[in-house]
């Protein structure tokens, strides 16, 4: 199983930088240097086409470095692209940081993780008995914490 992309950018091809790594980095394709100011948010070219194997979804993940040294992140955290997509990937970035950030043509913003994923038929059922019961069962946000 392959991979294929079509790239219309001057960038090389995005590829796994070592042995164990999970996603490949996708880099800006810029005309000139983009800043974006604290908690500005824009839609980033990549100048790559994609097509995922079906049963495949590709996750877009904001790269830590640039996470955690300047805010720089994804607008919906993770994106998925979907099997049938056949557009350019564009990145939604968004500066958290205090600072401007300045982004350049060929700078990794962003990284691109594949992974198997099912549709499954969906059953409507009409009572809570329906469902199966768990030791957890409606605890919500932060109750698997308390001890």
């Amino acid at each position: 199983m392959t991979l294929k992309i079509r790239n219309i950018s001057d960038n090389p091809l995005p590829a796994y930088e070592t042995k164990g790594a999970a996603g490949m980095d996708l880099r800006a394709w810029l005309e000139e240097p983009l800043e974006l100011k604290p908690f500005e948010r824009k839609l980033i070219r990549t100048g790559l086409f994609i097509e995922i194997p079906e049963g495949y979804e590709g996750q877009v993940r904001p790269r830590s470095g640039l996470s955690i040294r300047h805010g720089l992140t994804l607008v919906n955290c993770v994106g998925t692209i979907d099997s049938d997509y056949r557009g350019e990937l564009c990145i939604p970035v968004i500066n958290l940081g205090q600072e401007p950030f300045v982004l350049e043509n060929g700078m990794r913003i962003a990284q691109l993780i594949l992974a198997q994923c099912a549709q499954l038929p969906v059953v409507e059922v009409f009572e809570t008995e329906a469902l199966t019961e768990t030791e957890r069962g409606t605890g919500g946000f932060g109750s698997t914490g308390k001890h």
